[in-house]
């Protein structure tokens, strides 16, 4: 892995912030929800809560005041050294703030000997009030910005496959299930409502939880939310399923091809654009009752998607994944019911207009949420703004054309490496805008760092290959 583990951050004092570029709420509507977070916070007896953010590539980071420093916190938010964070900034400019979003407020569902813990997650500004340009969540407003802008809402639900094994050393299953099985006595059924109930208990709804194709392999689906919302939720989805599974003495892992030989983990992302309460992408007069929105928006997706995958897909373990028969998809074409296409267009229900939506099938679980979101919503947003032509739909398996056939219809690929998608980011506009220049660069950066760690590294394959012939 490219980063090296951090120093904890350290707490201190700080000025009270003015956050630009963000969508706040009245200084009365700001002022309720603070006093409704502290009377909470009294009655249930908490003592401390922990404040959530997310560094560059997606990892967790946290740090804990006490209940005596939380309405202080909520007004001006708490100090911290930035330059030991991944992709933030460098040791001379490293006074950050973290300021707490209220509406994120929600109780752990486990009791500690402490009592209940609390948690709230924070967006990460400056010491004169700006906006910090490195804070994944501040790039998602910012684009969630321009959709607003353009009369829309940008809404999405991720599907989230990962893995069960016996401990983080092996890849040793806890089931040999497929899809939809349901297994007598299964220990990983148990994992998965305890999971379930977790999230219900801090507030995320939850619509599906199953078996997935590969044995060991699991899924747990979240209701339909906007998009800065369901980042934080899934921040906090991965959290709680490793949590869970520690706590029941087993390992839970979101890296998308653990595996040899069986399917990896996928984030299916389910988006759509609202308009009001309007669904932006339904026509009922169209044959496919997609709006032209939808189609501009799908078109989007198709032409970026070999320059966003590095961000989708972030990982040199992302791209054992991406290749033909596992069910990840490779090849740039849609279909209303084929799920070898980049994007699918669920089948329409008279009656459910606002269901109506794109999936997108690339992603992987593994990524940092709200850049994954972002880079989807740019590419997405040029193809309504620039009103590209969308093509056929093609509902044929694509991964038993040949190349002759795939290149007659025009059917281009993703990206085969973490580094041939790097080289394609690099020279995406598209991107570069949506990230903003302190992200992506920091962000190419590091990756291609891990890149270089990993092409100098000998595998255990080339071993049993070449060490016995060569």
């Amino acid at each position: 892995m490219a980063q090296k583990a951090p120093a904890a951050p350290s707490v201190k004092t700080a000025a009270r912030p003015r956050p630009n570029g963000a969508k706040l709420e009245s200084p009365r509507m700001t002022q309720s929800l603070h006093d409704t977070v502290l009377k909470t916070v009294d009655q249930k007896g908490v003592k401390f809560i922990e404040l959530w953010f997310t560094d560059i590539l997606g990892f967790l980071k946290a740090f804990t005041i006490t209940r005596q420093e939380l309405e202080g916190a909520l007004a001006e938010g708490m100090g911290f050294d930035g330059s030991s964070i991944e992709g933030f900034t460098r040791i001379d400019e490293s006074d950050m703030i973290a300021l707490p979003d209220p509406t994120t407020f929600a109780i752990l569902p486990w009791e500690t000997p402490q009592g209940p813990i609390a948690r709230m997650i924070c967006d990460i500004v400056l010491p004169d009030g700006r906006a910090f340009d490195g804070d994944p969540r501040q790039v998602l407003k910012k684009n969630l910005e321009r959709a607003r802008a353009l009369g829309y809402a940008y809404m999405v639900g991720p599907e989230l496959e990962y893995f069960y094994f016996k401990n983080s050393k092996s890849t040793e299953t806890l089931d040999e299930g497929g899809y939809f099985d349901m297994i007598p006595r299964d220990e990983a059924i148990a994992l998965r409502r305890e999971t379930a109930e977790a999230l219900e208990k801090m507030g995320i709804q939850v619509e599906y939880a199953h078996h997935e194709v590969a044995p060991s392999q699991h899924e747990i689906d979240l209701r339909y939310k906007d998009a800065l919302t369901m980042a934080d939720q899934v921040m906090t989805y991965r959290f709680l399923v490793k949590e869970v599974a520690i706590r029941n003495g087993v390992y839970a892992t979101f890296m998308p091809k653990p595996i040899f030989g069986q399917n990896g983990s996928g984030m299916h992302v389910h988006m759509s654009l609202f308009s009001g309460d309007r669904n932006a992408f339904f026509e009922k007069s169209d044959r496919y009752h997609l709006s032209d929105v939808a189609k501009g928006f799908i078109a989007g997706i198709l032409r970026h998607a070999p320059e966003f995958t590095a961000v989708t897909n972030q990982w040199v373990n992302s791209y054992k994944r991406l290749v033909p028969g596992y069910e990840a998809p490779v090849y740039l074409s849609w279909a209303r019911r084929n799920r070898s296409d980049l994007v699918r267009i669920p089948q329409y229900k008279p009656g459910r207009e606002k269901a109506t939506r794109i999936e997108v099938r690339s992603p992987d679980p593994a990524g940092n949420p709200y850049l994954q979101f972002t880079a989807l919503l740019a590419a997405g947003l040029e193809g309504v703004e620039k009103r590209y032509e969308i093509p056929e739909p093609v509902e044929a398996n694509v991964y038993e054309m040949s190349p002759a056939q795939r290149a007659e219809l025009g059917i281009a690929e993703l990206p085969g490496s973490l580094i041939e998608a790097l080289h394609l980011t690099e020279k995406s506009e598209v991107i570069r805008r949506a990230l903003g220049d302190h992200v992506f660069h920091r962000f190419i950066e590091n990756k291609k760092l891990e890149w270089d760690q990993f092409r100098i590294h000998v595998t255990q394959y080339e071993l049993e290959r070449y060490l016995p012939i060569l």
